[in-house]
């Protein structure tokens, strides 16, 4: 396969060229058609260099005229191929004329401008405005926008752009004329156009400085009474950003549109965010409370990118970290403050061991500003997310939180209007807190998940405690040569007397000592609380010290992460041969059943505390998964857990109903609690049955119909097929339902999950062109079904690898999303792993195969 990947050419950070030419304004016209959308481009042009040749990205176009400064050009004036317009002999600066014709009901891949579900959308990032218009698309060319749009005015009431409305009127063919204009210079992946009809919401915001903006948040006709949340979510994401960073909206007008048909969660394009209408539509009766919690987060981070990501944004896509790892955290901070902070961090700490960790170990690991790719799609990971997150957050810990909102400051006044880099941040962080940052920005180019080993010495006599830590960072498939990294360590000490010390370790090198004086006894150490560095961590505590941490410690997070590690250890002492019965203590038991009888004030950190480990956190432990044995290991805990606890299981489920819904902390920490007691009663429980049973049949909200068809599908096939052939029929028509259904029947431990998805695929919402549908059946089943999914007959692999094959053909972004859980195939046993590479190669042969996917396929085969 190397020989094979060196016929498709990858780009390097270290290529990079400032543009020889700038546009800086652009005038579009859209003649709404859904086989033949005409498109006029004219664009102000100036040129930066001695070069006169004018290379323009496109893509699937058909070329209908070119002009510069109003002269026609004859076909012998420019060069066109299948991905360029070549234009020479061009002057310092003019005008250029470029008329093109497109086809959006036949554009499957969700890129440029589509037609789906008679709404025209468009998704421009990373590179789809070149499937609208010949462009320098980049995003280091920044313009001002005016658009127009013409449509038919009955089928298209609705005509949306960004910016500001200019105009609107009826023409005399009877089509709708909008016109737009955007007065913030933004590159083109920002650029965004709608065409439909929707309900529309309408609300509005005062400014800190007392301008009244408007909202409007655009729907699925029927479908409005599901949009309240999302706009009042707008609301406190917008009230937020004032009072946390002292950043305030900019223009008149912030539209928010759901549709069904897209590719990512939502799309920041300034002043019109596009979003996937999962993010977007909620009622109780429909939507759960992670459904809640993920629209209000995301609908923040969508609002957020306004300034780290519009206003400032990347020079080039290598710099994807700078806008993005950004503002996944600012949305943490956000989220945080909306609900449980605790939880919160543990859900982003679970992301990070399971999917980024999982990342850095695969042929895919690359720095949170990687170094080369293929194709720019591939860009969009855990890895540029969340790690990029983690690494904002270790510089709020080491700068403080006041001097790193003084960063951020300086970063956006200084770069405001402008595409910079990583290194433009750090520099900021770095003026604005007098503070050395050179060694800590290795982490913007060093892949690979750092493994902290850390000891503690005491000393009584001399009352004297010494911490040694040492930091690793294995070679990873794209670097071999590894630098110690500059990384918080924050940590607590539990000493006898019950009182507790918290300090925050700077280490800097391979191995670094930090030594305490006058420590009367021996403390029990809180490593790494609330994860501050995102690290492997090998303490080897005792169950003593990791049980007493999960009772006593301070941050939530350390307790949660004790009892992971706790569990870690045990599931290895199963998979080495010993008896779940006999490697559990007295105390844990003891400590779980006072969790059940006094949860305490945070009920949703004692429903983690409670729960096992799943699958994927377990798996990260282990250089060889072993799948069978952390599946078989799992299954004994649970049911020796729900053995010993069924009474004290029991009191904790009654006490916690009887409760009408409403979305708030208290509530959605109760459901998760009372869910989980649920779970594990399903399993012993001698009326286990009726009470699932019951709790699916006075739900009166999605979140516990959920729990008992979760708690079915674990315990109680016959059950299970009753109530999910219930659930399905009656939410056929609700597609956000019915993709729930299609998660459940493929995660579906059992055998009978591969007729279930034979089934789902007849079903009328499946469609083979929607990517919700597809992810909601294909994802849940590679991703929340290891034991059918790793079946030592490949059977889970080959599904997988044909509907890959199928869905490349349609979305090639989808495609490589899917693939994912197959390119680790090195971390399994002999017989998966020939297997996994027997799909591999299937799909390496398709002499088709879209760029999107060929880059992961070829670099896991290399």
């Amino acid at each position: 396969m190397a020989q094979q990947t060196m016929n498709r050419t990858a780009t390097s950070r270290h290529d990079y060229q400032p543009p020889a030419f700038l546009i800086t304004q652009v005038a579009l016209t859209f003649e709404l058609d859904p086989k033949a959308t005409r498109v006029t481009s004219v664009m102000q042009v100036q040129r930066q260099s001695e070069a006169t040749c004018l290379k323009l990205d496109g893509q699937q176009l058909r070329l209908i005229s070119v002009a510069v400064n109003e002269q026609q050009l004859s076909a012998e004036a420019y060069q066109l191929d299948e991905h360029s317009l070549t234009l020479t002999d061009l002057p310092l600066c003019f005008e250029l004329r470029i008329v093109t014709e497109i086809s959006p009901q036949t554009n499957t891949a969700l890129e440029g401008l589509y037609l789906a579900d008679d709404t025209y959308c468009t998704q421009c990032e990373a590179q789809g405005f070149r499937r609208i218009s010949y462009f320098l698309d980049r995003p280091d060319v920044l313009a001002e926008y005016q658009v127009t749009i013409k449509a038919d005015a009955r089928r298209y009431p609705y005509l949306l752009s960004n910016g500001n409305k200019v105009s609107e009127h009826l023409d005399q063919q009877g089509r709708r004329v909008v016109q737009w204009h955007d007065p913030f210079p933004k590159p083109c992946y920002l650029f965004a156009l709608v065409a439909g009809d929707f309900d529309v919401l309408m609300g509005n915001f005062i400014t800190r400085s007392g301008r009244d903006v408007s909202l409007q948040l655009f729907v699925e006709k029927g479908q409005g009474h599901k949009g309240q949340f999302a706009l009042d979510a707008l609301k406190r994401a917008m009230a937020w950003d004032e009072q946390r960073f002292n950043l305030e909206y900019d223009l008149d007008i912030y539209m928010v549109v759901a549709v069904d048909f897209f590719n990512m969660g939502a799309m920041e394009n300034k002043g019109l965010n596009v979003f996937n209408s999962k993010y977007v539509l909620a009622d109780p009766a429909t939507a759960t409370d992670r459904d809640y919690f993920n629209i209000e987060s995301i609908i923040g981070h969508e609002y957020f990118h306004n300034w780290t990501g519009n206003r400032v944004t990347c020079r080039d896509w290598f710099q994807l970290s700078l806008k993005e790892g950004l503002t996944v955290f600012r949305d943490q901070e956000f989220s945080a403050d909306m609900s449980s902070a605790t939880l919160c961090r543990i859900d982003a700490v679970k992301l990070i061991r399971t999917a980024q960790f999982a990342e850095d170990a695969s042929p895919m690991s690359h720095p949170i500003r990687p170094e080369q790719v293929l194709e720019m799609n591939n860009f969009y990971t855990v890895t540029v997310y969340d790690k990029g997150a983690e690494v904002i957050r270790m510089l709020q810990t080491l700068l403080g939180r006041e001097r790193f909102a003084d960063g951020l400051a300086l970063y956006l006044n200084r770069h405001d209007g402008q595409a910079v880099t990583c290194d433009d941040f750090v520099r900021a962080m770095q003026d604005a807190s007098g503070v050395d940052l050179s060694q800590f920005s290795l982490w913007y180019s060093q892949s690979g998940s750092p493994e902290l080993t850390v000891r503690q010495h005491y000393d009584s006599a001399a009352a004297r405690l010494t911490l040694t830590v040492k930091q690793h960072t294995p070679p990873t498939a794209d670097q071999t040569d590894k630098q110690a990294l500059l990384m918080p360590i924050r940590i607590e000490f539990l000493l006898p007397d019950a009182t507790k010390q918290q300090h925050v370790l700077q280490l800097t090198q391979a191995s670094q000592q930090f030594v305490f004086d006058n420590i009367s006894a021996e403390p029990v150490v809180v490593w790494l609380e609330h994860f501050s560095a995102p690290v492997k961590l090998h303490a080897n505590s005792s169950d003593d010290s990791l049980l007493q941490i999960a009772a006593m410690a301070s941050d939530g997070v350390a307790r949660w992460d004790a009892m992971q590690q706790f569990w870690s250890g045990k599931v290895a002492q199963v998979i080495a041969g010993h008896s779940a019965e006999t490697v559990l203590p007295t105390q844990l038991f003891d400590m779980m059943k006072q969790w059940l009888h006094q949860p305490g004030a945070d009920l949703a950190l004692t429903a983690e505390l409670l729960m096992l480990p799943d699958f994927d956190s377990l798996a990260e432990q282990y250089q060889q998964i072993p799948v069978d044995g952390i599946w078989q290991a799992l299954q004994q805990f649970e049911h020796l857990l729900a053995t010993t606890l069924q009474t004290a299981l029991r009191h904790c489920y009654d006490q916690l109903a009887g409760q009408a819904y409403q979305y708030s902390e208290y509530a959605v920490a109760s459901r998760r609690l009372r869910a989980l007691c649920l779970r594990y009663l399903a399993r012993v429980d001698s009326d286990a049955g009726l009470t699932v049973r019951s709790h699916y049949q006075q739900a009166d909200n999605m979140t516990d119909t959920i729990a008992a068809l979760s708690a079915a599908q674990q315990t109680d096939a016959v059950l299970f097929s009753e109530l999910i052939s219930d659930f399905t029929a009656r939410w056929q028509q609700d597609v956000l339902a019915t993709d729930k259904a299609f998660a459940l029947v493929a995660s579906n431990p059992s055998e009978q999950v591969f007729s279930g998805i034979d089934a789902m695929l007849q079903h009328p919402q499946f469609s083979w062109k929607n990517p919700n549908r597809i992810r909601a059946l294909f994802s849940a089943f590679s991703l929340r079904n290891p034991k059918q999914f790793h079946r030592v007959d490949g059977k889970g692999y080959q599904l997988l690898q044909q509907t890959v094959a199928r869905v490349d053909v349609i979305n090639p972004q989808v495609a490589a999303r899917l693939v994912t859980p197959l390119l680790s195939w090195r971390r399994y046993d002999s017989t998966r792993q020939q297997l996994m590479q027997q799909a591999l190669r299937q799909l390496a042969g398709s002499a088709t195969l879209s760029n999107d996917l060929y880059e992961k396929v070829s670099r896991s085969l290399d």
